[in-house]
């Protein structure tokens, strides 16, 4: 019982422990535009501040987007040089 607990946790920390940094970028939650003019007029102030706040917080996460695309380029190539190195070792 006490080893089927331990395997039962150690999946747990292998599923919860990243192997490497996380890189994400969260899309922003879109803005609610009501349906009704009535309901767009009398909450005119706070709908706009929501889209304002969409627009910024959406190039924010272009910007990220940007960033990890880059950083990921990094990446494949440092790994496509250290496979070249493997393939050379073991050949």
């Amino acid at each position: 019982m006490n080893c089927a607990r331990n395997i039962t946790l150690a999946l747990l920390i292998t599923v919860f422990v990243p192997a490497g940094p996380v890189h994400a970028c969260t899309p922003p939650e879109r803005p609610f535009l009501p349906t009704s003019r009535e309901d767009m007029r009398a909450y005119a102030d706070l709908i706009r501040g929501d889209f304002e706040a969409y627009i910024a917080d959406v190039q924010e996460y272009f910007r990220c987007i940007d960033d990890e695309r880059a950083r990921a380029f990094v990446e494949a190539r440092e790994v496509s040089e250290e496979y070249g190195r493997f393939i050379e070792a073991v050949e």
